[in-house]
């Protein structure tokens, strides 16, 4: 269009510059990526599968649970447009966390007020280290077991909320055979070795990778009523548009409406939860950071221009909208790391395929937006709701544990990660963060304090420096191989 105006060539995107924020419009200042809209149209079914909690957890409608959604949604878009080149998602290794906090509460009003609480002091705390830009000094004081311990016990919970008995739609014992047929092709998909060398062989399997947990979520559509555990999709009398319920939201289940101020004491009880909750979401700061780097490599035709602090203050501040206008267990994170990882990939294969990092990330996000006010597709993924938590909090479990665990830096980090870890599954943040700092006092007491903060790493014979470099050889010679074989087919 002509009144985008274009990039010069290694030149940060064209925006306007708002202090620390940078303001970009789609059509204005980038193009509408065809390809990510449409895979945002699809996977919007993962930002829905957290209605099912709303519901059981908060006693929320499905349409006040969807007017949630859509507010969360709609700030997605916040990200790009205030210049953070990011896909963002939920913070989902402390959604069980929250669940247990939040439901030693009673229902209602002091329920939402303990939500509300946690939710306002963690999005002030995240605004302040961004304004400040103290946020990477505060995560350098979190001794390596208590890190290792939050995500440990982060995702030993995750995995508790399907298997622990009459959790409702969630959990495993209602739907035992569609759960593991579509997180068992979830976990192929995304973890398997051997279907790695697959998608290293074939276009499709490469495709069919990049689409994340979508195929195992389409997969329940068919699986689940064929088991007879959910019904099939009920298209009667539903239009063109969604309905979600925005009245009854902010009526019922806000400050603007029924629900009081939460106390003090209710936002002292939030704090445990608060530090817990940041460590989780300094990983996803980071791993955005070293994921832009490095597609950066591969596009010198753009500087990406990202800044953690720019970041803390547009998630920071999300979260605080949503603790007034719509409280959200699934919280406001900075990063939805799988499809960072799609995104990622389809900028790597130039200018073509995607004009700028950031309108492909806001392409993305512009297509889940999209989905949720169709009500066709909203009516095809509610029945598969549930399954697609259970999928999204086992795959959360997995990369919860297996990051937790690097975190670690010696044997010893290792046995109180893992005794703190349960306690925080089972007890909550409080009694978790309390037994990790105890553990590493008794530890490292004394001379032997530096020793919890030691950088090395330890030793997985399989995932050391040597077979990486293998395997990436490896498969950098299965590449040029294939290159050469077209080339004199061609």
């Amino acid at each position: 269009m002509g009144i985008r105006k274009k990039r010069e060539y290694g030149a940060i995107q064209p925006g306007i510059s708002l202090g620390p924020l940078t303001l970009r419009l789609p059509f204005v200042h980038y193009r509408l990526e065809w390809a990510d809209f449409a895979q945002g149209l699809l996977m919007a079914a993962v930002c829905l599968a957290i209605i099912p909690v709303l519901t059981e957890t908060l006693g929320m409608s499905f349409q006040v649970a969807l007017a949630i959604v859509i507010l969360n949604g709609t700030l997605y878009l916040a990200h790009v447009t205030f210049g953070d080149p990011v896909v963002p998602g939920w913070i989902t290794p402390a959604i069980p966390l929250i669940i247990a906090h939040v439901t030693t509460f009673d229902p209602g009003p002091e329920r939402m007020q303990a939500l509300i609480a946690f939710q306002l002091l963690f999005g002030v705390f995240c605004v302040g280290l961004g304004v400040s830009g103290l946020a990477r000094r505060f995560i350098a004081l979190i001794p390596n077991a208590v890190q290792s311990a939050v995500l440990v016990g982060a995702g030993f919970a995750a995995v508790m909320l399907i298997f622990k008995p009459g959790e409702g739609s969630k959990s495993f014992d209602s739907l035992p055979v569609t759960i593991t047929i579509c997180v068992g092709l979830a976990f192929y998909l995304l973890f398997s070795e051997s279907f790695k060398a697959i998608k290293r062989k074939h276009r499709w399997a490469y495709y069919l990778g990049n689409l994340g947990m979508m195929p195992a979520l389409a997969l329940a559509i068919l699986v689940g009523p064929l088991a007879g555990e959910i019904p099939w999709p009920d298209y009667s009398g539903i239009g063109f548009f969604s309905r979600p319920d925005f009245a009854g939201l902010f009526s019922d289940f806000t400050m603007l409406g029924a629900i009081p101020i939460p106390s003090a004491a209710m936002f002292v009880s939030s704090i445990p939860l608060v530090l817990s909750a940041y460590i989780v979401v300094f990983g996803d700061v980071l791993q955005s950071q070293a994921l832009l780097e490095d597609a950066q490599r591969y596009r010198p035709d753009e500087k990406i221009d990202y800044n953690p602090n720019r970041s803390h203050i547009i998630f920071g501040g999300r979260n605080v909208f949503m603790s007034v206008f719509g409280p959200d267990i699934s919280m406001c994170g900075p990063l939805w790391a799988a499809m960072q990882v799609v995104v990622c990939t389809r900028y790597k294969n130039g200018p073509e395929a995607m004009e700028s990092i950031n309108s492909g990330a806001a392409s993305f996000r512009w297509g889940t937006w999209t989905s949720y006010f169709i009500a066709p597709i909203v009516a095809t993924v509610k029945p598969i709701l549930g399954i697609g938590l259970a999928s999204t909090m086992m795959v959360q479990g997995y990369v919860s544990v297996r990051v937790g665990v690097l975190k670690s830096k010696g044997f010893n980090d290792l046995g109180i990660a893992g005794v703190a870890g349960a306690i925080l599954a089972t007890r909550g943040a409080a009694w978790g963060l309390g037994a990790a700092l105890l553990l590493v006092a008794l530890q490292y007491a004394g001379a032997g304090w530096k020793k919890a903060y030691k950088e090395e790493d330890p030793i997985f014979p399989i995932d050391s420096p040597e077979e990486i470099q293998k395997e990436v050889e490896e498969n950098l010679g299965a590449i040029a191989q294939r290159s050469q074989n077209n080339t004199k087919n061609t």
